[in-house]
């Protein structure tokens, strides 16, 4: 494990501060909300507080299954990266990024494909697997025909980081498929819905995720599954068998109630054979990436630079 950005320490912390001061007013997220809020928060992808900007750099398509895709293709292109976004199961899309991703696809030369999977509560687990398993195996089949190169990266952040995972779970199992995917790149994900001890410790402080938003936000994804369900490899991928998965990078911020998550599924990453880079970043609290602070424009970076090589 290697700790980040300690010399942005101060700066990662007050912006902590001030963000839990704010969120007092904010809807709590991982509650089900009603119609309206719902789609409010959706409307606004990441629960920020204005609609995310669309460029014109990507596309919508359709693919397998029906699944649709948000896809950015740079004048060169050198691999191929399956995102998949975050927001709980239950919010984001595949166009609330577009900036970001627009970015990622013109300096690390990679087409982005990224997933507008199916969200909770209206389709909760498996309908969001599912899909992701969808598109995964269309790359697999139609990559080098549709982008001229058959190098495959998947990754996300937080839920999508989540999804990531069972998704390389799913290939190898369901279809024996391994080594298709280079590398996995894994931002602050829940690995063990059941929830590990810095879930379950974490309290109420309102850093963008806390114990309560977290177990809202897996009755939202699983309803009707107690802690020993969650506890289910397809559900939770701290507890599979992950032997012939790809290289990892795997981060998290300090002060993420998903801190033990990362730590934990990182041990058993590497244990089952495959190289792993565990980073994790001071003081930086849950979804740190989304907000513009020097540790994200440095965390971009490193994602960059690890997609690029990988």
């Amino acid at each position: 494990m290697t700790i980040t950005d300690e010399d942005c320490l101060a700066e990662t912390l007050a912006f902590n501060e001030q963000f839990e001061t704010a969120a007092a007013s904010r809807p709590v997220r991982g509650r089900a909300p009603d119609a309206a809020l719902l789609a409010l928060l959706r409307r606004n992808r990441l629960a920020g507080d204005t609609p995310p900007v669309r460029l014109p750099q990507g596309r919508d398509r359709t693919v397998a299954d029906g699944v649709k895709v948000r896809t950015f293709v740079p004048d060169q292109v050198d691999g191929v990266y399956l995102h998949i976004h975050g927001g709980g199961w239950a919010f984001g899309s595949a166009d609330g990024q577009d900036e970001r991703l627009w970015r990622l696809a013109v300096q690390a030369r990679l087409a982005v494909v990224s997933v507008e999977y199916r969200l909770a509560p209206e389709h909760p687990f498996p309908a969001g697997p599912d899909d992701c398993e969808a598109a995964a195996r269309w790359l697999v089949d139609h990559a080098t025909t549709e982008f001229g190169t058959g190098r495959l990266l998947i990754g996300g952040e937080s839920a999508g980081a989540h999804l990531s995972v069972l998704t390389l779970l799913r290939l190898r199992d369901r279809h024996g498929i391994t080594g298709a995917f280079r590398a996995a790149h894994l931002l602050f994900g829940p690995y063990d819905l059941s929830m590990t001890p810095s879930q379950r410790l974490f309290g109420s402080r309102r850093l963008l995720s806390n114990t309560d938003a977290l177990r809202g936000s897996y009755g939202l994804f699983t309803p009707g599954m107690g802690p020993e369900e969650r506890r289910d490899p397809e559900v939770s991928p701290l507890f599979a068998d992950l032997a012939g998965l790809p290289p990892a990078r795997i981060v998290v911020g300090s002060e993420d109630p998903l801190l033990d998550d990362s730590l934990f599924l990182a041990q058993r990453w590497r244990a089952a054979g495959a190289p792993v880079q565990l980073g994790v970043v001071a003081g930086a609290m849950h979804g740190f990436t989304l907000f513009p602070l020097t540790v994200t424009e440095r965390e971009l970076r490193r994602e960059r630079d690890f997609l690029a090589t990988a």
